[in-house]
């Protein structure tokens, strides 16, 4: 008797850590951003993504949890050749999910699997799409629009072939585009001569530009000024023509074409006699000439003609003795 009682003293205790045991064995928690998948003997006889508590076969069934959430894995980066045979260093990302968690675990497993799987996925769809466009269009693309077009078709042939696996593709994303770092410094290098080659041209073709239009300046500078010369000079012409005309008309006769030298010369013999010099010299068929002989021979003709009278010496003279006349 004592030795049953010594017995279940001992099979008590590990009793109830068996059942113990058990029960925590048998029932396993799922929460909101995660899968469990319950495997029984290498398979899997139940996927949920309900949170709570959850019952299993303890002992015989593993459950295996995946993330519900959208994760994202950065790709280390990689050399690709352009359309015109130039090589470039790619730096993305993909932002990507777990959407069959059966489909997942059948054919990768884990997580470390997905991502060597999604790594080689991507690269061979960067490269496919970056082996259509030159070098010169991806470093020189400021275009949002085609820069998306672009990812489009990259995350669209990346989901095309992740589905099979369970994996949705949310984005993928190029983070950087670069020359390789092995001939960076070359290629720099060479874009700056040709980018000074450019400038060179570009002012080359500026100051041809600047020449063309600075001697086309010039020349309808100089037309303007020979065209408003001559116009000015038919002007002058045409006003002096037009002055003759009406001096012509203003003098058609003898005495008025006389009248117009004798106001001409005199206007001459006062400008001469002008300033201290009052002495004028004048030829004998100067016309100034012959008006003032003739104004001196009229003055000459209109003056009175003046008698010789005697004249006596009045201390010789007799004198003659005043008549008085008596008062009466």
């Amino acid at each position: 008797m004592k030795k049953v009682k010594t017995t279940l003293k001992f099979l008590v205790p590990v009793v109830i850590v068996l059942l113990v045991v058990l029960v925590a064995t048998s029932f396993y928690t799922v929460q909101e951003n995660e899968y469990a998948c319950v495997v029984r003997f290498s398979k899997i006889i139940d996927v949920t993504d309900s949170s709570g508590l959850h019952f299993k076969m303890p002992f015989v069934d593993t459950v295996i949890k995946f993330p519900d959430t959208v994760l994202l894995y950065d790709i280390p980066p990689s050399d690709v050749i352009t359309s015109d045979s130039k090589s470039m260093q790619v730096d993305s990302y993909v932002m990507w999910k777990i959407s069959d968690p059966l489909a997942f675990y059948k054919s990768l497993g884990s997580i470390v699997e997905a991502e060597v799987r999604l790594d080689n996925i991507t690269y061979n769809a960067l490269k496919t799409t970056m082996g259509t466009i030159e070098q010169d269009e991806i470093i020189n693309m400021d275009d949002g629009a085609k820069r998306n077009e672009i990812y489009s078709a990259i995350t669209a042939q990346v989901t095309e072939k992740a589905v099979i696996y369970g994996i949705d593709i949310i984005d993928v994303k190029v983070k950087r585009l670069d020359y390789p770092t092995d001939n960076e410094q070359a290629v720099y290098t060479r874009m700056i001569s040709e980018r000074n080659m450019m400038a060179e041209e570009l002012i080359a073709n500026g100051n041809k530009t600047a020449t063309i239009t600075k001697n086309e300046v010039d020349r309808i500078v100089n037309e303007t000024l020979s065209n408003a010369e001559r116009e000015a000079e038919e002007i002058i012409a045409s006003g002096e023509a037009e002055y003759m005309r009406i001096l012509g008309e203003a003098y058609n006769t003898p005495d008025k074409q006389e009248f117009y030298y004798f106001i001409r010369a005199l206007d001459a013999l006062e400008t001469s006699l002008g300033g201290d010099n009052k002495t004028v010299i004048l030829g004998a068929d100067s016309e100034l000439a012959k008006i003032l002989n003739n104004a001196l021979a009229e003055e000459e003709a209109a003056a009175p003609a003046v008698t010789d009278v005697p004249v006596t010496d009045p201390a010789t003279e007799p004198s003659v003795e005043p008549e008085v006349v008596p008062q009466q």
